[in-house]
């Protein structure tokens, strides 16, 4: 049972997948993944340190982006393709269960989901989200802050691999303002917003957000610049000035050929080896704090190849 000081609104569930054997040599991920038990910390110097993965089951913010919504059944459909996938990692994995946003109320379940992660941070876990909407975003920022991890001064570096800023000015949080809230939030903390987003699509951004970015000191690569060796540099440049990272991935970085079911699929986006081989980057720096994926809508994948994409993304970065 989870426990209520995780917040989450439903427990986890059995995972499933085919079944080749018992032994360690054919296991799947569905036979490897246990609930996650609050209060269970690793021993000290366990590495690589467990991973712990919370769905945040939301479209509310794609809803408030006039966007297609639908990504609230994510959390179910990445488990579902991870589940069977065969299990070579030497970190133990676990699953917490899901924040669900329901009623339109967005803050309140990016609060929930944001306390869940410091918990899990601060228990000693690599922490997993799965998303939801890229208002994702918030909710892992949220939980990233408040860690002690940050509290304690390291530098925080937010990795974004998106078509798109995220830095909209709105009366209201939705999946297009993310970035800026967490810009304020960091200024209102005294630290320096260290955001850097690769695969920006330009015919998708304002010049208002360009100016934005500008403005917060946004570093980025557009999507028809993203060639494997300048987005190397590009990502070792970044990790070198920051002592953890949180990496969320918006699916729609991806050309719609390879990921389909998005909000809002990409006409050109950034080749798949690409954005695998940022991720194998970042798993080897040493500063994965905390990652997340956004903005699967299974509603419109086509036999699943998007959710298939993620799962295979999330697991290199476990690896």
């Amino acid at each position: 049972m989870v426990s209520p000081a995780l917040t989450v609104d439903v427990p986890p569930q059995p995972w499933t997948g085919r079944f080749d054997g018992d032994g360690d040599g054919h296991r799947r991920w569905w036979q490897a993944v246990t609930p996650y038990v609050p209060g269970a910390a690793p021993a000290a110097g366990t590495a690589p340190a467990p991973a712990v993965i919370l769905g945040f089951a939301s479209d509310e913010g794609v809803r408030r982006n006039k966007g297609r919504t639908g990504a609230a059944a994510a959390p179910g459909a990445i488990r579902a393709a991870l589940g069977p996938l065969a299990f070579h990692l030497d970190r133990a994995v676990s699953d917490a269960g899901d924040v669900v946003v329901a009623d339109g109320a967005l803050e309140a379940g990016q609060a929930r989901a944001g306390q869940a992660v410091s918990a899990m941070l601060d228990a000693g876990n690599l922490t997993v989200v799965l998303g939801g909407g890229h208002e994702t975003a918030f909710a892992s920022y949220m939980g990233v802050a408040g860690s002690a991890a940050v509290r304690d001064g390291r530098r925080l570096g937010i990795l974004n691999l998106d078509a798109h800023f995220d830095l909209r000015e709105e009366p209201v949080p939705s999946s297009g303002t993310p970035f800026l809230q967490m810009a304020r939030a960091e200024a209102a903390a005294g630290r320096e917003f260290r955001y850097a987003v690769v695969g920006i699509s330009e015919p998708n951004n304002t010049r208002a957000l360009f100016a934005t970015a500008e403005r917060l000191g946004v570093q980025y690569l557009a999507d028809e610049d993203c060639t494997e060796d300048r987005v190397r540099a590009f990502v070792a440049e970044f990790l070198a000035g920051v002592d953890v990272l949180y990496l969320t991935i918006d699916l729609d970085v991806l050309p719609a050929s390879v990921a389909p079911g998005v909000s809002a699929p990409a006409a050109y986006g950034v080749p798949l080896p690409v954005i695998s081989a940022v991720c194998r980057q970042v798993a080897q720096s040493g500063k994965l704090l905390h990652l997340d994926v956004a903005e699967l809508n299974p509603q419109f994948d086509i036999d699943g190849r998007t959710a298939k994409v993620a799962a295979r993304l999330v697991n290199t970065l476990l690896r």
